[in-house]
């Protein structure tokens, strides 16, 4: 079996030990067991993610031609997506 040692900030580390505590009883090897479960979940997550990107031969051939349906210039989507993290910064819901 083996062991890693990390650091991770106090509120994560105080509200990681809630929940484990929680979910595996406040008894030896809950943290670990919680912790196993957390890598295990990411690991699957991350993996899933690599498998695709390393299949990816080129990139740039991946993606091409994939917004050739939008009738806008690069220019205006650009101008729009800029409108759009603008009213999300400022809270905008739109009409209601």
């Amino acid at each position: 079996m083996g062991g890693i040692k990390v650091y991770i900030s106090d509120d994560v580390e105080r509200r990681f030990r809630e929940v484990a505590m929680k979910l595996f009883g406040y008894r030896k090897g809950s943290l670990s067991i919680a912790s196993e479960k957390a890598i295990s979940a990411w690991l699957s997550q991350v993996s899933e993610v690599l498998e695709i990107a390393e299949s990816i031969e080129d990139p740039v051939e991946a993606i091409y031609g994939m917004l050739s349906h939008v009738k806008r210039s690069g220019v205006e989507l650009q101008h729009e997506a800029g409108e759009v993290r603008a009213k999300k910064a400022l809270g905008y819901r739109g009409a209601t």
